[in-house]
Parts: C-alpha cells; sequence; structure tokens
C-alpha cells in the first residue's frame, strides 16, 4: 500500500515550497509533487510603466538574489531598443555578479543546506585536538580548524544547548542514519559554518562598493552605470580587491575542502547518489573577460551526452501552465506569454500525519510555471555551467572538475547527482573567485584610455520593440522577456532558474527536475525525510523568484507571532 508524505514547507529556502511524496511498501519514493502556493504578480504590475524603472522594480521579484534580476530586466530593455552598453558598464555588472554568485553560494552551503550534510548534536560529542588533526586531511592550510578554535566552537554550541535557545539549530532531524561525517567532521564543518555568518557579509560588501547597497542595489540604468566617482576612486578599487580576496581565502581552505570531506564520507550514501533524472542541462554566458569574451560559455546538453553541445536558441523557449493555476491556450514563448491566475483548491486524502489538503496531480497544483526547451524539461543551475562548459573543454572548468574528481576518486558520472550539483555549487563559485581579478584586471585597465559609462538611451514611442536579457544567476539562467508599445512596457515575462527546476509536470506528462529528481529515492524514516530535503536543496529553491503575492486592496494577508523562547 502506498503512503504519502507532505513536506510544507521546505525550509532553510528563499519563498514557499511544499513537496509531496508517494512511497511504495519499501519506503521508496514513486511519484512526486512539487507546488509553490504564493502567487507572483510582477508580470502584471509591470504592464503600463516606463521601462526605464524596469530594472529597478523586477529587482523586488527578490530578497536574495535581487541583481540578478537588477541587472537581467535592464538588459532586456537595452537588447528590446538596441542601446549600446560601454565596456566599463560591463564590467562593473560582471563584478557585482560575480560578488553575488560568491555570496549566495556561501549562503547556501553553510546556512541553508548545510545542517543536511552537518549533525550538530554529534559535533558536541568530537575530540577538537582530534578534529585538528582530521582538518589538514582535507587541507594544508586549514580555516577555522585549529584545537582551540574548535573547541571553542563546541563549548559555544553546547552553551546554546543548556541554555535552551538552539536558534538555527532547532527542530532538525538530528541523528538521522544518513548522516555519514563522523563527530570531529561534523565540528569541522559546524566551525565553518560559524565562519561563513563573518565571510557571507564581506561577500555582501564587494557587491555594495559598485552598487551602492546589498542587497537591492542602485547603480544601474538603462544604458550604463550610475557608479562613476567608485570606479575612479583607487581607494575603492583597491578595498574591492582585499575583499574579494578574503572571500576567495575562505572558498580555497574551507568550502574546497569541506566538499572532499563530504564526497569522501557520502560516496555510499545512496540518498546522494541520484537525483539528477531530468540529464538535459542548459547554461549561458558568465563572467566578462574582455569584449564579448566570457569564461563560462552559452550551451545545452542533452541526455547527460558530455560529448555534444548545442548552441541556445532563445526562440525554443516556451512556459506551459497545464498543471500550474494559471490559464493558457498551450505554451506559450515568453514574448507572447500570459499571467492569468485560475487557482484551484487541493484534495484531502489520507497521509502518514492523517488526512491533510494534498495537491490534485490531475489537476492544477502550484504557483510555478513549466518552462520547457524544445518541449522537454531542463536542468539549469551551476551543475548545468559546470557540465556545459566540461563538455565544451573550457580550460579552467576543466582543470578545477578534472582536479576535483582525482582528489575524491569520483568518476565524472557522479557529476550527476545530488552530491555532485553540491559539489558543481562550490566548483562554480571557486572559478569564480579565482578568474573575477581578470574582469577587474580588464576594467582597471580600460579605465586608462575610456572612462565612460554611460550611453544616453531612446526610446521612440511611435515605435514598437521587443528583446530579452538572459545571464546566469546563481541557481542558473534567468531570461526576461519584454514587449514594449508607446514607451510603455506593453508585456512582461520573467522565466527564472527555479521555475526551470520546479515546474508542475506539463501538459505532455514531462515532469521537471525536482519531481523527477526524487523518484526512487529511499526513505529511511518517512516521519523525518531528510533525504528529500537534502535533494530538494542542492537546486537552491528560490521559489521568491517564481511567485509572489500581493493583495490589491492593501489588506492584510497573513499574521505571524514568534515565540520569543525559541529567539
Amino acid at each position: 500500500m502506498s503512503k504519502r508524505v507532505v513536506i510544507d514547507p521546505i525550509t532553510r529556502i528563499e519563498g514557499h515550497l511544499r513537496i509531496e511524496v508517494e512511497l511504495d511498501q519499501n519506503n521508496v519514493v514513486k511519484k512526486a509533487w512539487a507546488s509553490s502556493t504564493l502567487f507572483r504578480g510582477l508580470e502584471i504590475i509591470l504592464k503600463g510603466r516606463t521601462p526605464y524603472d524596469v530594472g529597478l522594480l523586477v529587482q523586488r521579484i527578490c530578497g536574495v538574489c535581487t541583481f540578478s534580476h537588477y541587472l537581467c530586466g535592464t538588459m532586456a530593455v537595452e537588447n528590446a531598443i538596441g542601446a549600446k552598453v560601454p565596456l566599463n558598464a560591463q564590467y562593473l555588472r560582471s563584478l557585482m555578479l560575480d560578488s553575488l554568485h560568491m555570496h549566495d553560494h556561501i549562503v547556501h552551503f553553510y546556512i541553508l543546506a548545510g545542517m543536511d550534510w552537518i549533525d550538530v548534536v554529534s559535533a558536541l560529542s568530537a575530540d577538537p585536538a582530534k578534529a585538528a588533526q582530521v582538518a589538514m586531511k582535507y587541507s594544508a592550510t586549514p580555516m577555522a580548524a585549529g584545537e582551540g578554535e574548535l573547541r571553542a566552537v563546541q563549548e559555544k554550541v553546547k552553551g546554546l544547548v543548556a541554555s535552551g535557545k538552539l536558534g538555527p539549530f532547532a527542530n532538525a532531524y538530528w541523528g538521522n542514519k544518513t548522516y555519514k561525517f563522523s563527530p570531529e567532521q561534523n565540528l569541522i564543518g559546524l566551525s565553518h559554518y560559524l565562519k561563513a555568518l563573518e565571510v557571507q557579509r564581506i561577500a555582501a560588501e564587494t557587491m555594495a562598493i559598485w552598487g551602492g547597497k546589498n542587497p537591492h542595489p542602485q547603480s544601474i540604468v538603462v544604458g550604463g552605470i550610475t557608479s562613476v566617482r567608485d570606479m575612479l576612486s583607487p581607494a575603492r578599487l583597491q578595498e574591492f580587491a582585499q575583499k574579494t580576496a578574503h572571500v576567495k581565502e575562505f572558498i580555497e581552505r574551507c568550502y574546497y575542502p569541506d566538499l572532499l570531506m563530504a564526497a569522501e564520507a557520502y560516496k555510499n550514501e545512496n540518498s546522494v547518489l541520484g537525483g539528477a533524472n531530468v540529464r538535459n542541462f542548459m547554461a549561458t554566458n558568465e563572467l566578462l573577460l574582455g569584449e564579448n569574451n566570457h569564461l563560462f560559455k552559452q550551451g545545452i546538453i542533452r541526455n547527460g551526452d558530455l560529448s555534444k553541445v548545442e548552441d541556445v536558441d532563445p526562440m525554443k523557449i516556451e512556459e506551459d501552465v497545464a498543471h500550474a493555476w494559471y490559464s493558457a491556450k498551450g505554451p506559450q514563448h515568453p514574448w507572447n506569454g500570459t499571467t492569468i491566475p485560475d487557482h484551484t483548491p487541493f484534495i484531502e486524502r489520507d497521509t502518514i500525519y492523517g488526512k491533510l489538503p494534498t495537491v490534485d496531480e490531475a489537476g492544477k497544483y502550484s504557483w510555478v510555471k513549466s518552462p520547457r526547451y524544445a518541449g522537454e524539461p531542463v536542468e539549469v543551475g551551476p551543475l548545468s555551467a559546470i557540465l556545459v562548459n566540461y563538455a565544451r573543454g573550457t580550460k579552467e572548468v576543466v582543470e578545477v572538475v578534472d582536479e576535483f574528481l582525482r582528489q575524491t576518486g569520483l568518476p565524472t558520472e557522479a557529476l550527476f547527482s545530488t552530491l555532485g550539483r553540491t559539489a558543481a555549487r562550490m566548483l562554480h563559485c571557486l572559478i569564480n573567485a579565482r578568474n573575477c581579478d581578470r574582469t577587474f584586471n580588464a576594467l582597471v585597465k580600460n579605465i586608462n584610455s575610456d572612462e565612460t559609462t554611460y550611453i544616453q538611451p531612446s526610446i521612440d514611442p511611435d515605435k514598437e520593440y521587443k528583446g530579452f536579457g538572459m545571464i546566469e544567476a546563481p541557481r542558473g539562467l534567468l531570461s526576461h522577456w519584454i514587449r514594449i508599445k508607446g514607451a510603455l512596457v506593453e508585456n512582461y515575462q520573467a522565466v527564472v532558474p527555479t521555475t526551470w527546476n520546479a515546474g508542475p509536470i506539463d501538459s505532455n506528462g514531462k515532469v521537471g527536475p525536482y519531481e523527477a529528481s526524487l523518484v526512487g529515492l529511499q526513505i529511511s524514516e518517512p516521519e523525518k525525510p531528510l533525504e528529500v530535503v537534502r535533494v530538494i536543496h542542492s537546486f537552491d529553491p528560490c521559489m521568491a523568484c517564481s511567485v509572489h503575492v500581493m493583495d490589491y486592496k492593501g489588506k492584510s494577508l497573513s499574521e505571524f507571532r514568534v515565540d520569543p523562547s525559541a529567539l
């Protein structure tokens, strides 16, 4: 007899995500459904607005990768009207995006997904002296892993336990048998978790140098950038270089070693060896090295075949809403896309927790649309960027991937897994950190002969325009699509990374990456489905990008109270 497990909400993500899985008698997932239960209305809000405000408005789509939407929305307008952006502005935009990638990946592994791999309770029984020796196995110069530092971390967390104020360490699946780190490895990971809290702040500051603030930077305009005095200030240039070097040191001495440690400990754990069942991967250009020259190249690979890479054709992108809470007559290209809400209720049925409202898999069950490329589901994200460029033979990517596989003893096939997706995010972060100084140096060189940062754009009210922006956001390929008429936004669609990965079943019965990744997964304790959370967290869900909520009449939507004793 099948059993249904409902996890709602999935925590430690951005936004609101519900996962349901159906288990067989051996607790193996036979079917899975991903549902986001908040509505996004940004496309509707943008209609009738001036295109010059698009970037500032669309960055409010999210509270994490605000800059990605800011940049992509601005690029969509520039593409539509044919605005040529000065090279200095392109370099600064790329540096801000690199800062976001490093910040976001560090936050993801340690703050959001780290507790899926690190058992904090186990760390409390570790021997700090032994742990310091273990850390030397994964790095010649470990950071935050000396005996004294580890002992201090252990005492600090023990103090939290004694006080009953566990904060971020409360309510996890501690003790689950799929945790594979030794107590000493858990203590190392815990120490790096706390160090990451400090480093992610520094990474955020590197973006604020050029963006004015973070999140929600303010220095991009249609046609260029406004942070001219920062760009021309030797002190600001030096500040960026020093802070970036600090972040890079953490990546080299903590993040990379921790993934070596995870690969060793978890390489026989079934719940991380699968999880990449949609084997189409797509990425776009990223990290500007020179005019029209990016380190990461665009491309798509199909069926996991690394011997072939196709160029991305944006005209093959469509969004399907057959099982999403929208009305439309079949799949739509984003330029012609509509956003017409069509909500239907859940169905009450038996679950392992008793009767609960559950998704209507035969009908509609999510506010996330289902993007398709030439009719096929595609995974996007750092794993896709790594695979596409590994297949293309991009030197900087091949070297890092081969070295990681050599050190871990893992085969290339291991990249197609939850472990591979988690490692690929770290490798993507490492490559960004090691190469962003090339963008920085190109900027400094260009300033010596060209200080142009902005070209006045022009929009003719008697003409119609359409365009798109496409960038690699921290969670994967992001595209914004715009049509302009009468010098105002006539139509707008944002096809975001999490939408590619989290969309529901399409009209052809094809399943997206989230849902496919869970099929075949065996759950050790259905009441504590850590394995499901670990797989889904490896995608770094950002449902706020995919869906948004608002009340047109300004009414309160909900009220929350936080128990002070839980803080």
